[in-house]
This record gives structure tokens, C-alpha cells and sequence, in this order.
């Protein structure tokens, strides 16, 4: 069994395929498998570093940085981004020796994060209580 994974550029979702073999539809096809690729080919770093990036934007997300006002933000929800940022903190601790010449600017994100999140918390945690800390340390 051969598992499947999108590339970089996701296909919109459409309408349900038909049984007719149009122009059209033979040519969407095409473009699916250009931005499909076998998950065998994607190298492990590649697959590590989006997660990373994924984990990243979620969290930004939900500590409200993608509004205008984080402080107002309705999206901000801190229980769902110290979710993120713990997770986002074991993946690049476990996996900085992989990381290469990624790992610097993946720990200066997920420091950016644990500092947005100490500043959005009425009662922030203590030193080296925050969210990933327990894997990368105090930050303060």
C-alpha cells in the first residue's frame, strides 16, 4: 500500500467527478497528480519542517496574532496554543539534530510563540512552567 501526500499547493475542493471523459476533466486530473507526490519521495526533514511551520500557524492563530488586536481577537483561545506550542516544542527539540540549517530560525519561532503566550496570559505561568518549557527551558 502506497500512501499519498499533497505537495506545497493543495487542489481546491470541486464538485464530484462524472462519468463523462471531458477535456477539462482529463486536464484536472493531470494537475492533481502534479501536486500529489508519493510520501516515499518527501524527505523526512521536509515532512518535519511543515509540521513545524503547521504547528507554528496554529498557534499564532490561537493566540490571536492574526487579528488587527490580539488582545481582542475572537479566535484567541491560550488552552488550544499552549496545546500547540508544547507539541511544537517536543517536535523541534526531538528533532533539532535533523533540522539542519532550519533548526535556528524553527527555535526562534517557537521562542517568538512561548513569549506572545506569556504576554497574553492574565496570570502567566512561572519560569520555565509555560507552554514547551519543560523541553526547551525558561524563557523569558
Amino acid at each position: 500500500m502506497r500512501v499519498r501526500v499533497a505537495g506545497v499547493t493543495e487542489p481546491q475542493p470541486t464538485a464530484p467527478p462524472t462519468t463523462s471523459d471531458l477535456p477539462g476533466e482529463q486536464a484536472h486530473d493531470a494537475d492533481m497528480e502534479l501536486n500529489v507526490r508519493e510520501l516515499a519521495d518527501v524527505p523526512s526533514v521536509e515532512v518535519i519542517s511543515r509540521a513545524a511551520v503547521m504547528l507554528m500557524s496554529a498557534a499564532a492563530e490561537k493566540l490571536g496574532l492574526a487579528a488587527d488586536d490580539p488582545d481582542t481577537a475572537t479566535e484567541r483561545d491560550l488552552d488550544e496554543a499552549r496545546r500547540l506550542i508544547t507539541a511544537l516544542a517536543g517536535l523541534v527539540t526531538a528533532s533539532v539534530e535533523y533540522l539542519g540549517p532550519h533548526a535556528g530560525p524553527v527555535r526562534d519561532g517557537l521562542q517568538t510563540l512561548q513569549r506572545a503566550f506569556r504576554e497574553a496570559s492574565t496570570h502567566p505561568d512561572a519560569p520555565g512552567q509555560g507552554p514547551g518549557e519543560k523541553y526547551t527551558g525558561p524563557v523569558y
